[in-house]
């Protein structure tokens, strides 16, 4: 995210959404007039010039007072009346005027006019991260639990620079849009703009840049819930389950064997093709997405429509109503051999999602546990799987659900995680405790990178390359100590070791008020199947063997 020496971060994140709102026009009053004559209104953010520092103002040879404001000039801060208001102060109203509740700030030296107008802001929580990354997962954590916008705040140079690094012409290519705030009174129409970009077509972040001299200047004077009654009966009769390098093998033979292939907002990235020109080679495509760029980006189609997926299934409707035959499909069968399989990792998230009704809100870090968290946890609702599935950042599971227990806490949220993944966030267990958010932690702990792991059984002969995370010198025990991580920020926690025990341990993390880790411990030699190896195709596909076999 975008940053000078003197100038914080506030950046939006919005959720993904199967049907995202049609292009509207959008006009709000603003509690100040308009200046006709400003030329620099709002535009896109130049790095160069961001990290220089402000023009000099041309040379006085007297210096005079200000003119006192008359009556109607003054305008008062709406958090404190006996204070004029200031930038900082139109920027957290225009944050209230949208419906915001909470942001993830973590303050600095060029963002403490903000920060002074949040704690005298009742409508609007602050959630203090503890570090700028923590800030961000949990904003995006918020915001896909919750369908909202998420926000988060950073100070100028590194704590800008951790939201996203790195940040010099990068900011361009990762938001939506980005604003480098000149003038104060620009300030509510920015954010105005900034969520409705944010929540147009297709969602995604926008930055807003706000130099410290303009938190500091003087201010003079619907969204209906879908109905997902019939998706839910599509996804129960239809679903063939996850798609592609660890996706079910049927999900995968299906679209090998496919005539028409229907995507429906779908990017056809490397994790799902595999072999891009073996992939569905037999079908015709038809991609359907609301972002133009992105069809034919990576997969040519036969034919493209760029439209809202809602607006498509209305017209694909009336073409299948022509039809005089019915179609009928039975995969039932095929989706009942998935229940055959139950080795440890496995099996503990199978306990997770009997024990919770399925009604859990799980986020997951990246690696091995992320793919037994969407193979084995059942998912009956929108916005119940929080994971870094695009870029693959480690680290985002404690943090995203630490985002989602503020924005539902009605909820119970459990992070299922990798010892490896966790640890590049644990300071947020001080967070989770200090805000008592009811935050459930699991970690299958196998003391390695164990998707790394896999990859180095089945194609370097299982010669290990830095990839255990133990100590060395002392392999017979679990290190480091995930219990003294919990321990020292007072966050009740176990282990467990063996299956008998699991179901127990499972039960009394979840019956356990606030937050609570639990620490299971598994066999790295497991391997997460069916695999298609990169860069292969459904022919490929590796049905057995683990760490125990020798290839």
């Amino acid at each position: 995210m975008a940053a000078t020496s003197s100038n914080p971060t506030f950046s939006t994140f919005s959720p993904p959404s199967s049907t995202a709102k049609p292009l509207k026009q959008h006009f709000s009053t603003l509690p100040f007039p308009q200046n006709p004559h400003s030329t620099l209104r709002y535009r896109p953010l130049h790095i160069s010039s961001s990290l220089s520092p402000p023009p000099p103002k041309p040379p006085s040879a007297v210096k005079t007072a200000a003119p006192a404001l008359t009556a109607s000039e003054h305008f008062v801060s709406k958090f404190a009346p006996d204070e004029p208001r200031k930038g900082a102060d139109v920027l957290v109203e225009a944050l209230e005027r949208e419906g915001v509740t909470n942001v993830f700030a973590y303050p600095g030296g060029a963002s403490l006019e903000i920060h002074q107008a949040l704690t005298r802001c009742s409508k609007i929580r602050n959630v203090l991260p503890r570090h700028e990354q923590g800030g961000v997962f949990a904003a995006e954590g918020y915001a896909r639990a919750t369908g909202r916008v998420g926000v988060c705040i950073a100070t100028s140079g590194p704590g800008a620079t951790n939201l996203e690094t790195p940040i010099v012409e990068v900011t361009c290519s990762i938001t939506k849009h980005n604003y480098l705030v000149l003038d104060v009174e620009d300030i509510a129409r920015i954010v105005k703009e900034a969520f409705y970009l944010a929540n147009s077509g297709r969602l995604g972040p926008v930055l807003i840049d706000v130099p410290k001299d303009v938190q500091q200047q003087l201010v003079m004077p619907n969204w209906n819930s879908p109905n997902h009654e019939h998706l839910e009966q599509i996804v129960r009769e239809l679903s063939l389950h996850m798609l592609g390098k660890h996706g079910t093998v049927y999900a995968n033979y299906v679209v090998d064997k496919a005539d028409l292939l229907l995507a429906f907002g779908v990017r056809f990235d490397d994790r799902v093709t595999g072999k891009l020109e073996a992939f569905a080679s037999r079908a015709k495509i038809v991609h359907i997405d609301i972002d133009s760029a992105e069809i034919g980006k990576n997969k040519q189609p036969h034919v493209s429509i760029c439209a809202d997926i809602k607006v498509a299934l209305h017209g694909l409707n009336k073409v299948l109503e022509k039809r005089v035959e019915k179609m009928s499909f039975d995969f039932s069968e095929w989706r009942d051999e998935l229940l055959e399989i139950a080795i440890p990792p496995q099996y503990a998230i199978r306990l997770l999602d009997e024990l919770t009704g399925v009604n859990a809100i799980v986020s997951t870090g990246v690696g091995q546990h992320q793919m037994w968290a969407a193979q084995h946890y059942k998912y009956n609702n929108p916005r119940q799987w929080l994971s870094s599935s695009g870029l693959g950042a480690m680290g985002f599971g404690l943090p995203a659900a630490m985002g989602a227990a503020v924005g539902r806490p009605e909820l119970v949220v459990v992070d299922i995680d990798g010892d490896g993944s966790f640890i590049m966030n644990v300071q947020e267990l001080a967070t989770i405790k200090v805000q008592n958010l009811p935050v459930k932690i699991m970690i299958l702990n196998n003391q390695h990178l164990g998707m790394v792991v896999q990859w180095e059984d089945r194609f370097y002969k299982a010669n290990r390359a830095h990839t255990y995370l133990g100590n060395p010198s002392k392999t017979e025990t679990i290190f480091p100590d995930m219990l003294k991580f919990a321990e020292a920020c007072d966050i009740p926690a176990a282990r467990v070791t063996k299956v008998a025990d699991l179901r127990a341990a499972i039960q009394k993390m979840l019956d356990t008020p606030g937050p609570y880790l639990l620490d299971v411990i598994v066999p790295h030699q497991e391997h997460v199947l069916p695999m298609i190896p990169s860069g292969g195709a459904f022919k490929d596909t590796i049905n057995e063997g683990d760490g125990r076999t020798k290839y």
